[in-house]
């Protein structure tokens, strides 16, 4: 039975899921693989590749039988989940994709003129793309989905700084930490949010955390760009920041 757009979702963050008028749909491991490797996909692709990847180690012509197994028991779901045009694959313009929703949100949040940031929820970023998976593709683009999150929460906490929400942007910088907790561009965000909040004691105290933090995992130093924007905040209160160090 042929579906509306809208009325199938599909979700990969956090674990797979795959929704039919809101109602979760139960489907096959080789046939879960297939949906989740189309909705990874950035264009169509042949049904020999599919199967190539799939069933990587099956001669072809089995691989190809399983692929079709898999076609017939998806479209006994909704005839609109692949779309088959052109005699390639790929996920169906009425499935709503979660990865595809968060992409849109990144482009957003990075590009200047985009809409304002105060709807969106920073816990929307980081969760783990189809945790347990070990296919090649799902391990490229789940680090692919993890540095995109990292960026948007950046992104989301520099806009929320400016525009005076002080505690939504330490919560997205906080995030971004959680994710990558030596990323320096994270730190700068968290410690850029206290400044801007005159909390420069709580600025100070994460830049010594973070220092400390730094020099014990691999030992360095902040950058010299990180430190001057504290040290210069700090100069402006009549204080001077203690050496490197010092701090470490």
């Amino acid at each position: 039975m042929a579906n509306t757009v809208g009325s199938m979702s599909l979700s990969l963050l956090g674990a797979f899921d795959f929704r039919v008028r809101g109602v979760h749909v139960d489907l096959p491991k080789p046939t879960e693989r297939l949906v989740a490797f189309l909705a990874l996909q950035r264009r169509p692709i042949t049904r020999h590749r599919a199967a190539g990847v799939l069933w990587p180690d099956v001669p072809e012509e089995r691989s190809l039988g399983s692929l079709r197994s898999a076609l017939w028991r998806l479209r006994q779901t909704s005839t609109d989940v692949v779309d088959l045009r052109e005699a390639k694959l790929s996920l169906g313009p009425a499935t709503e994709l979660d990865i595809e929703v968060l992409g849109n949100i990144w482009r957003d949040l990075l590009d200047p003129a985009g809409v304002d940031a105060v709807g969106v929820d920073a816990s929307l970023f980081g969760a783990e793309l189809l945790p347990g998976w070990y296919d090649d593709w799902v391990v490229f683009e789940r680090e692919r989905l993890r540095q995109m999150s990292l960026h948007a929460l950046e992104a989301l906490s520099g806009r929320h700084t400016r525009a005076g929400r002080h505690a939504d942007a330490v919560e997205a910088a906080w995030r971004a930490i959680a994710l990558e907790p030596l990323r320096e561009s994270a730190h700068g965000a968290l410690i850029d949010a206290h400044l801007a909040e005159s909390n420069i004691c709580e600025a100070v105290r994460r830049f010594r955390d973070y220092a400390r933090l730094l020099q014990r995992e691999v030992g360095v130093a902040p950058s010299a760009a990180l430190t001057a924007r504290v040290t210069v905040a700090v100069e402006a209160r009549g204080g001077t920041l203690p050496s490197f160090r010092e701090v470490t």
